[in-house]
Formats: structure tokens, C-alpha cells, sequence
């Protein structure tokens, strides 16, 4: 088959490797079925063909992509511009895309400019409950997934409208646009389809001087996601893989 390529935006090493492992088994896939570069360490192939994988799956990162450039450190600006930098091919083309968290800012971002920002809808770090809509019960890569679930969140900027043309599939009471989809193949979750408990447990300790939370309260945090039963959110990376997997 045609791997799936994923794209990683952690300078943290410990929470890179814990992401990919998340995406792997969530997934369902196999190490030989994935090419991973993790872009703070490295560029994308000038020759890179899109066509040559099965999706593109892009994790989170701590990068806001609303900040003002100048905040921005050399590999942050790197890593947006890559990831960026993809969007034109793969809105113009539909190639099958998941965005997680940051990757709602990248889609966002490309489709309009400007509607991802800090005034509102940022989430502290924890649980919420998403619901679908309309459209979400009714979209593929949502099937299975009860009516309403909880899913882990934590971040600080959002999409503060729904782009337009975009397809709005879940959102919650403190951030509206939880999950979009832009043509027939290409999604973004602002919400961590790929994290449980125990992943989000190590992304509290890694990110705890970060400014998600006052570091004194990273023990609470970890109390309460580890009282969460986070499950339903992972189906989408199932669904994902199972639709678009080829040869």
C-alpha cells in the first residue's frame, strides 16, 4: 500500500515519540506503513509527491500560528511555513488530510486568513464534550461515534468562524468549530483525536512550563484526565486510515 505520510511539529522529543505511537496504534497501523518527519528537525523533500501516500496526517504542536511573527522562534517559522506551505496542493488536489489541534490552525489559516486568533474559544488543558452536527452524523469519518463525546483539548488560539465553504461536523459549548472538513477529503479536529489519558498525562508533564496552566497545577491536570474515559475521539484515525488506504 501507499503509506501515509505524517507530519510532526513537537521539538519535544519525548512528546513527539509519544504522539507517533498514538497515531500508529489509534490508527491501526504499522511502522512500515507510515513515513514520518518530524519538521523541527528537518525539511520536506523539494521533490515531495503528495501522490505518492495514502493521506497526510499532521500532529500538534505548541506553535500558535496566530502569534505575531516576530514571537515566533527560526524553527516554529519553519515548521508553519512546511506545513503551510502543503495546503495549496492539497485543498486544489482533495488529498486525503487530517489536521490535529495545530492542524486546525494550518487549515484554518489557509482558508481564511486571519479567522484563527486568541480572542476566543482557546480551552485549557482537559476534557470537553463535542457533539456532532447535522453534517457530522452523516460524515464517514465520523461513523460509530456516539452524539455527543468527550475528547481531550488544550489550546490556545482557534478558528473563530467557520471558513467559508467549510463543512462544520462537531463542535462544544467553549470552542463551536471542533471539526471541519474542506472538500470531500481533507479534515481538521481541533480537539486531539489521537490522545487517551495516559498520552495526555505525559504531554502535561512535558508542557507544563509552556503557559497551557500554572505549572503548581500540572498534579490536578493529571488527576483529572486520568478520571476521563477518552475513547470515541481515536475512531476518526480508524475511520481515516480504513477509508483511505490504497494501494
Amino acid at each position: 500500500m501507499k503509506p501515509f505520510l505524517i507530519l510532526q511539529l513537537r521539538p519535544e522529543t519525548d512528546a513527539a515519540d509519544d504522539e507517533f505511537r498514538a497515531f500508529l496504534t489509534k490508527g491501526a497501523l504499522a511502522p512500515g506503513e507510515v513515513e514520518r518527519i518530524r519538521l523541527d528537525q528537518r525539511d520536506l523533500p523539494q521533490d515531495l509527491d503528495l501522490g505518492a501516500y495514502s493521506g497526510v496526517i499532521v500532529g500538534g504542536g505548541p506553535g500558535c500560528v496566530s502569534d505575531d511573527e516576530a514571537q515566533k522562534s527560526p524553527v516554529e517559522k519553519r515548521i508553519e511555513q512546511a506545513a503551510l506551505g502543503l495546503m495549496n496542493e492539497i485543498i486544489a488536489r482533495d488529498i486525503p488530510f487530517l489536521g490535529c489541534c495545530y492542524g486546525m490552525g494550518i487549515l484554518g489559516h489557509h482558508l481564511a486568513p486571519g479567522s484563527v486568533s486568541k480572542a476566543r474559544f482557546g480551552e485549557p488543558v482537559g476534557a470537553t464534550t463535542c457533539s456532532l452536527t447535522e453534517a457530522g452524523r452523516a460524515d464517514p469519518l465520523l461513523a460509530g461515534l456516539p452524539a455527543q463525546f468527550r475528547a481531550f483539548v488544550g489550546h490556545k488560539e482557534a478558528v473563530q468562524a467557520l471558513p467559508e465553504g467549510a463543512v462544520h461536523l462537531v463542535a462544544s459549548p467553549t470552542c463551536p468549530v471542533q471539526m471541519i472538513r474542506a472538500g470531500a477529503n481533507v479534515y481538521a479536529t481541533q480537539f486531539h483525536p489521537e490522545a487517551d489519558a495516559a498520552g495526555f498525562e505525559t504531554r502535561i508533564r512535558i508542557y507544563r512550563n509552556h503557559g497551557y496552566f500554572p505549572p503548581e497545577a500540572a498534579d490536578a491536570l493529571i488527576e483529572e484526565v486520568r478520571a476521563e474515559d477518552v475513547h470515541a475521539p481515536e475512531r476518526i484515525l480508524a475511520n481515516f486510515v480504513s477509508r483511505y488506504r490504497r494501494a
